[in-house]
């Protein structure tokens, strides 16, 4: 099998070099090391990182996509099939997600941002902190 050197397996894959290094560190990617301790990745890492790269564009934790190519034999790129098995897993996270954003989409509609000049209509507001006492985070915003 071909062998990339880490700059043309991010050149390849339009990923940083520190991008390729951080994925192994999380056991998303191997390397193989040559003899004088380079790295080189086998050619199918391109399909793997391209994996990598769309979960990350639609909001899918890196760590979950480790665990689904967890389930692959011998660390391998997943197969169509696999990859459909893959992100159903991810179905209702991502179904969450979306109501998230229409929230927040139809809900900023009128807003300038912070600093925001409107902080009686802000849906963001939260005079006298009364919220701390439901929890952490952005309780407005969290859909359950």
């Amino acid at each position: 099998m071909r062998e990339l050197s880490v700059g043309e397996a991010a050149r390849r894959s339009g990923v940083s070099v520190s991008a390729l290094h951080f994925y192994e560190r999380k056991g998303l990617i191997r390397s193989l090391r040559t003899a004088g301790n380079q790295r080189r990745y086998a050619a199918d890492v391109l399909r793997r990182i391209a994996v990598i790269r769309v979960a990350q564009r639609v909001g899918v934790p890196l760590e979950a996509v480790r665990q689904a190519f967890g389930t692959l034999p011998d660390e391998r790129t997943p197969t169509r099939d696999e990859w459909a098995a893959m992100s159903a897993r991810w179905h209702d996270e991502l179904d969450r997600r979306i109501a998230q954003l229409v929230k927040l989409r139809d809900s900023l509609t009128d807003c300038i941002g912070c600093g925001c000049l409107s902080l009686t209509a802000c849906a963001l507001a939260n005079p006298g902190d009364r919220l701390a006492g439901e929890g952490e985070g952005p309780r407005r915003w969290e859909t359950p």
